[in-house]
């Protein structure tokens, strides 16, 4: 596992640094694509043109004030992970909240950055979600998981264990599918990955995939489909390269 990700990111490394446009260009589309496939996922009806259209400043019409706030929260939050990758600051529940305060500004800033204190269910998962009151509990448990165990596992692997995980405790109101896929990105471009894009068009894959991971434990075919997409994003760099 992860052999030809890794074969493929060796060449993108041997070929760093990237000329200066080419590499603005390419962040530019990758970091559409996550905002417009993030928040697609989540019942964001915005296309990826008006996605773009939002990105530049332009209200769209016909689209609620909730559809536009999510896409620019997400690039703020983009930012976000970016300032931390740069800073190479270690994963905290500080920068969590940080992130999810992010995610849900202006749309539900009573919960933005703070967990739930109440139950929530996962629609058409057979996963619930833990209690509010052991949330506290089983954040401390993933980050001494994170600390211990996830820290010395290959960058794809950890990042697609730690969304996983995140997200089964499911620990804000609203806003946790987002915010596990900016963790996800966070790890891996930590480790000089290209940021991967979850396809809506996968979005059944993915769902089944993370409920599996939540009812059995099993992360195969949830890392399986990390692993794709992150081999998607290699090509795209190389392709610019070759």
């Amino acid at each position: 596992m992860f052999e030809i990700i890794n074969d493929k990111k060796a060449i993108l490394d041997a070929a760093r640094p990237l000329p200066a446009y080419t590499l603005k260009s390419l962040r530019e589309k990758l970091f559409l694509e996550w905002t417009y496939n993030t928040n697609a996922i989540e019942g964001n009806t915005l296309t990826l043109n008006e996605t773009k259209v939002v990105l530049e400043g332009i209200t769209v019409g016909g689209k609620t004030l909730r559809e536009h706030l999510e896409i620019i929260n997400h690039r703020d939050a983009i930012t976000y992970v970016e300032e931390i990758v740069q800073k190479n600051e270690s994963l905290s529940e500080r920068q969590i909240k940080n992130l999810h305060q992010l995610v849900l500004k202006g749309i539900d800033d009573d919960y933005a950055g703070r967990y739930r204190d109440q139950q929530v269910f996962i629609a058409g998962a057979k996963h619930t979600p833990p209690a509010h009151y052991l949330i506290e509990e089983k954040m401390e448990q993933m980050m001494n998981w994170y600390q211990n165990e996830g820290i010395n596992l290959h960058p794809a692997r950890r990042g697609a264990m730690l969304h996983a995980i995140f997200v089964g405790i499911h620990p804000f109101i609203d806003g946790n599918g987002r915010t596990s896929r900016l963790l996800l990105n966070l790890e891996l471009m930590k480790d000089g990955f290209p940021p991967v894009v979850i396809k809506v068009e996968n979005r059944l894959a993915y769902y089944e995939a993370l409920d599996k991971a939540h009812t059995t434990e099993d992360y195969d075919d949830f890392i399986s489909l990390v692993e794709g997409e992150v081999e998607d994003s290699l090509d795209l760099y190389l392709k610019a390269i070759s």
